[in-house]
């Protein structure tokens, strides 16, 4: 059974047919990315995937458990997770505490506390924080961090939800070459580590065509080409709606 399964999902806005009876799969531990032009329905589908939007038809189905209709907070509890194109992290916070937040809602203590907060999930925020590289600054807060930590901070928070999907809007916006490349083969380890699937955007072509397992593409909401990276390059259509002679 794949991890997910999306068909035939549709959303309109008024007379904009944002996304059009998209259909895929992603497997367990697979890096799937999903570029497009501006306007294609990228954010869109994102969305309906973690339930910010209700689609008007079709099915969302992870691990064979239906999404659609459900509340975003009960979405991620059956683990979807997501990180954003702009950091969201708590900047008074420090590192660890803001994964420790994570831990905290997943293992519903948010409420009625017997103890501070910050005494829980100790070990635990540690150990994700080291597995991204950040275990060296769990005490500084996250306002002054450079903006590549924060997107290692980001990451985290991620997958202190263990999430059995990962929705990554633009994971590498604003960083560095050399820092795009390194997050995304840590986010590639962690995926086949831990069984993870991971459903990205990126407009940088490098991260997309060195990092994705497979590449889907959509253009004015629907699917028009879906593949192995090499293969989604050299598509004709593929060249002529977003790539050009970047091909």
């Amino acid at each position: 059974m794949s991890r997910l399964v999306v068909e035939n999902l549709a959303r309109s806005f008024g007379g904009v047919h944002a996304v059009r009876g998209v259909s895929f799969r992603l497997e367990a531990g697979e890096l799937l990315a999903l570029i497009g032009p501006n306007g294609a329905g990228k954010t869109t589908c994102f969305n309906l995937l973690n339930g910010q939007l209700r689609p008007d038809s079709g099915s969302i189905r992870l691990d064979g458990a239906e999404l659609v209709g459900l509340e975003p907070s009960r979405i991620w509890s059956l683990g979807v997770g997501r990180t954003f194109q702009i950091t969201a992290t708590f900047a008074s916070m420090t590192v660890r505490e803001n994964v420790q937040m994570v831990l905290l809602s997943r293992h519903r203590r948010l409420l009625g506390l017997w103890r501070p907060a910050a005494r829980q999930f100790r070990d635990e925020a540690q150990a994700v924080l080291e597995r991204v590289g950040m275990g060296g600054q769990a005490e500084r807060p996250c306002g002054v961090l450079a903006y590549g930590d924060l997107k290692r901070v980001e990451l985290a928070m991620a997958i202190a939800g263990a999430p059995k999907l990962l929705l990554m809007d633009e994971p590498t916006a604003g960083m560095a070459p050399g820092e795009r490349q390194e997050l995304m083969a840590l986010t590639d380890s962690l995926a086949h580590e831990q069984g993870m699937a991971v459903l990205f955007t990126e407009h940088d072509m490098d991260v997309v065509f060195g990092h994705a397992d497979r590449v889907i593409v959509l253009d004015r909401g629907q699917l028009i080409a879906e593949g192995a990276p090499d293969a989604v390059r050299a598509d004709p259509r593929v060249q002529a709606v977003y790539l050009g002679n970047a091909a």
